[in-house]
């Protein structure tokens, strides 16, 4: 088995020390060196350059942003932001996912053993992912091997498949569904920036932490002419803006009396994670049906493959994200597998092809 050459860039020791016992433990992956500021880090890279860097935001001497940009400059490398929840770095954290950093995790809290473990488990899944990231300069590296899953629960253990009598709200118009998660958040930029206020009602799944969701959204809301934000309960789904689902909480699609609206729901991980694409895409199969778009995009694992499919079963559109412009081509290629996806496009094309299901004809042939 190939290890995973890791480098844990912190300024704090006992981060430092906790985590590299933390990932050392996994058969799959090494901790290389753990260092406490970029400078250190640049050093040690020139002896030996790491497969994944795991990077702090707030440094001494030079700051994360400065490093990550660094680093894509001179040899592009799939690096994992692992920050603490202050408003600050968690901002900052943003602007780290902007500049090339392929996932975020939140720091661990370090004086509760608990929850040091189920922080570690998420780094650890982060890291697997971000070894697999297909960066420009990273050539033909064959992916590292992603170690043997943990049990899942699969979109039942929220709510039930769709069933006869599925369609959408009269008069509620049509709605797209979004599913992403490693490489999700420049992608999803690329895509909403695209968008005029005149596209349909979206529903987004980009599989994040929990507080990070709303300033995703609110960078979002900048760059683009749609207005973005992170959903809340019973939120309405309307023309020109896009809801993020946010972290930690599951969304799903539901029908008023006249239109579409989200409810925002606890429960427990599906597919390994929460929110869930797969509990989305079932929700918008079961409440749209013929009304609705799907659109899975880059990401490891199959979260929203198996309720893509029941998009498609319900008379939905689906496409996915081909395997070219992905950073992982996880999701997509598992959606395809399943027979969930109409057609495959190109990344720069969906925005073009959400714009034309929004409009009088859908042109299937076109390839846009």
């Amino acid at each position: 088995m190939k290890q995973i050459k890791v480098m844990l860039v912190d300024d704090s020791a006992v981060v430092r020390q906790v985590l590299s016992g933390l990932l050392g433990r996994e058969p799959d992956m090494q901790v290389t060196c753990a260092v406490a500021d970029p400078i250190l880090a640049s050093e040690r890279m020139r002896l030996q350059w790491p497969d994944v860097v795991v990077l702090d935001v707030e440094m001494p001497r030079m700051d994360g942003i400065t490093f990550l940009r660094k680093i894509m400059a001179e040899r592009p490398t799939p690096v994992v932001i692992c920050s603490s929840l202050t408003e600050k770095s968690t901002r900052t954290s943003m602007e780290a996912l902007a500049a090339g950093a392929v996932a975020v995790v939140c720091k661990p809290k370090l004086d509760l053993r608990q929850s040091l473990h189920e922080g570690c488990d998420e780094l650890v899944a982060a890291v697997r992912s971000a070894a697999q990231a297909r960066l420009p300069a990273l050539g033909g590296r064959a992916p590292a091997p992603p170690g043997v899953p943990a049990a899942k629960l699969t979109a039942d253990a929220i709510l039930a498949p769709a069933g006869e009598g599925a369609g959408p709200v009269r008069g509620s118009g049509k709605v797209v569904a979004l599913g992403t998660s490693t490489g999700g958040t420049q992608a999803l930029e690329r895509v909403l920036s695209g968008l005029t206020p005149a596209t349909p009602g979206i529903v987004v799944v980009q599989h994040m932490p929990e507080q990070f969701t709303a300033a995703f959204a609110d960078r979002l809301n900048a760059l683009c002419q749609i207005t973005v934000r992170e959903a809340r309960n019973n939120d309405p789904v309307v023309p020109g803006q896009a809801l993020i689902a946010p972290g930690g909480r599951h969304m799903l699609l539901r029908r008023g009396a006249a239109q579409y609206f989200v409810e925002v729901v606890d429960g427990p991980l599906v597919n390994r994670h929460r929110p869930s694409v797969d509990v989305l895409f079932r929700s918008v199969a079961k409440c749209a049906g013929s009304s609705a778009l799907g659109i899975i995009m880059t990401g490891m694992g199959d979260d929203g493959a198996i309720g893509l499919l029941e998009m498609r079963q319900a008379g939905a559109r689906t496409l996915a994200q081909d395997e070219q412009s992905c950073v992982v081509y996880g999701m997509p290629r598992e959606a395809v597998k399943r027979g969930a996806v109409e057609r495959s496009v190109a990344l720069d094309a969906i925005s073009r092809e959400i714009l034309q299901y929004g409009s009088v004809e859908w042109r299937i042939n076109e390839g846009l």
